[in-house]
């Protein structure tokens, strides 16, 4: 038979419990030495017997039903023996009961109140955890006060910066003369229900020559950038539509009844993106219709940041300026067109060539396309497209149209193209697409009327934000025109609804010079009746004058970025004269 053997049980004479295993010369089993007991769980009461010689009396203690609690709980509460040397103890020590008297309502009179009724009450679904509620009004107020700094940061980076814009951006490209006549004001809103399907162009003649566009620029990378080249020997023009000798052939041929470029159409295709002033010269002259530009006109330049919320400096001389970016935008985009090129190689060559060029002088290649739509059974639009290059697609030469967006100060739009080019390409683009909307949708539209296969599109920045003279090509990206026109929202029916309502509201119009303005502070255009000789006596724009722009540091001084002669046409000002007498 097995036997049950009871151990020793040792005799505690000094009091409850155990006696001290080091006095009475015992050890028990498994146990550290000098390490106190301590329950697994708070509600354990094992470990520690009762001590019920405890007071009992502790009447005044917060958080008790009728000024005090049980009295039977004292009996197990160790809270407050200091003998009880363990983590537990510490973590009560730092346990307050929170106060629900009323007393402290009287307080805090903001405290919601907690009853049935309102935990219950559907109306307050929203309001169930108001401590919820408030952690997320106070992330709500840091992110706006966050968001309110990033802002007063961008407004104040300049001293001379003010809060908004509006005495740079509301000012007229024309300035409107007393003796002028309003005809009518066409609000862009009407815009946007017009459509109009034309069939598809012809070309009735190609002049000048082009250079094949160099593979290697799509490449490039941030890390990997190229310097932007300068091109001064090389000339570019920027002819209006009366003083293009091969319009003003066309016309006496009665080849069309409308004429105008690429730059004038695209101008009025995309007028409800527009924001700055602009104006588009228009003479009626026997049954024709010529839409023309003035001579220093705002369309021979690049408007930066146009569409954009953020304020640019107002001051002119700010290298940062409307007018200063403007110019430095244009000068990007001509040398970019020319640096993206493979120079002295294998060149096309087309019917006749380039129409604005003195015998011996070097011009920029570039292929003009006078391309005819047809209007009407009886009207038909001439236009003068022009494309930048040409490239090889599966044994196919296709034309190529080069672009360049440019960076001048990543505090302004956000986002630093050198740290995002490379992995979000599509973030950049899309800044780009909300503060350029106008510009790349021009571009997009000058695409598709010359009949471009392929558009690219350079992301060049400042080598140095303050330095407004040297510029690094980071990227360049090509689009087919017909895939960027549906990603940027540019619908071809409503283009042509636009130009297609402005001649036959033109054709209407008895003979006489007429100016499209659009309003510099509504979304808004105007048509003003001017005198025969309105504009006759504007300036001839010629390279920037040195004066004119913000110099550089010492050693940059004598740099300008391209001799762009934007009116190199040798006709002297009588040309629309002639036109009138030739048709």
């Amino acid at each position: 038979m097995v036997g049950f053997e009871i151990g020793a049980v040792p005799f505690n004479p000094d009091g409850w419990g155990p006696p001290d295993s080091a006095t009475a010369g015992l050890s028990v089993p498994n146990h550290p030495s000098n390490v106190p007991f301590a329950p697994f769980s708070r509600s354990e009461k094992l470990g520690r017997i009762a001590d019920w010689t405890r007071n009992m009396n502790n009447s005044g203690r917060p958080g008790s039903k009728q000024g005090g609690y049980h009295g039977a709980d004292s009996a197990f509460d160790f809270s407050g023996d200091d003998s009880f040397a363990t983590l537990a103890a510490d973590e009560d020590s730092s346990f307050r009961l929170v106060d629900t008297s009323a007393k402290s309502h009287h307080h805090n009179p903001n405290r919601p109140k907690f009853n049935p009724r309102w935990r219950f009450n559907p109306h307050h679904a929203r309001s169930q955890l108001p401590q919820r509620r408030d952690e997320e009004q106070e992330a709500k107020k840091r992110d706006a006060e966050k968001e309110r700094a990033r802002r007063d940061r961008l407004y104040n980076a300049n001293r001379s910066q003010p809060q908004r814009r509006e005495s740079s951006v509301f000012k007229s490209s024309v300035d409107i003369q007393p003796e002028w006549n309003m005809l009518d004001q066409i609000p862009f809103s009407s815009f946007s229900k017009l459509s109009f399907s034309v069939p598809e162009p012809e070309d009735l003649l190609i002049c000048g020559g082009l250079e094949f566009y160099d593979r290697s620029y799509d490449r490039i990378t941030p890390k990997n950038s190229r310097p932007l080249e300068r091109f001064k020997s090389r000339n570019f023009f920027k002819v209006t539509t009366t003083d293009d000798p091969v319009i003003r052939r066309l016309a006496n041929e009665d080849k069309a009844t409308v004429f105008a470029t690429d730059s004038i159409l695209s101008t009025l295709m995309c007028a409800a993106r527009s924001v700055y002033s602009w104006d588009i010269v228009v003479q009626r002259v026997g049954n024709k219709l010529f839409l023309d530009k003035r001579d220093g006109s705002q369309l021979d330049l690049l408007a930066v940041h146009e569409t954009s919320q953020e304020p640019l400096p107002d001051t002119k001389d700010d290298i940062n300026s409307m007018h200063s970016l403007s110019v430095e935008a244009a000068y990007i985009n001509l040398n970019f067109s020319q640096q993206a090129l493979i120079r002295d190689a294998s060149k096309v060559t087309f019917e006749e060539p380039n129409p604005f060029a003195n015998e011996g002088e070097e011009v920029a290649p570039v292929a003009y396309r006078y391309r005819r739509w047809k209007m009407a059974d009886d009207m038909y639009l001439v236009s003068r497209c022009e494309v930048q290059g040409v490239v090889d697609i599966n044994n196919q030469r296709s034309f190529v149209t080069l672009n360049a967006l440019n960076e001048f100060d990543p505090k302004y739009s956000g986002v630093d193209w050198r740290q995002k080019l490379e992995t979000q390409r599509g973030a950049v683009l899309a800044t780009e697409l909300k503060n350029n909307a106008n510009k790349l949708a021009k571009w997009t539209t000058q695409a598709l009327l010359a009949g471009a296969d392929m558009m690219k599109l350079g992301y060049v920045s400042r080598v140095h934000p303050r330095d407004h003279f040297n510029h690094v090509i980071l990227a360049v990206v090509g689009y087919k025109p017909k895939d960027f026109a549906t990603q940027i929202n540019l619908n071809t029916s409503n283009m042509w609804g636009i130009v297609k309502s402005i001649v036959d509201l033109c054709m209407k119009l008895k003979e006489g010079k007429y100016v499209l303005v659009k309003d510099p502070s509504k979304p808004q255009v105007r048509i003003y009746d001017v005198p025969q000789d309105a504009f006759d006596n504007d300036y001839v724009e010629e390279p920037l004058p040195e004066d004119e722009q913000v110099q550089p540091p010492a050693e940059d001084a004598d740099g300008t970025e391209a001799s762009a002669a934007v009116d190199g046409a040798a006709e002297d000002k009588e040309v629309a004269k002639e036109v009138v007498a030739a048709a």
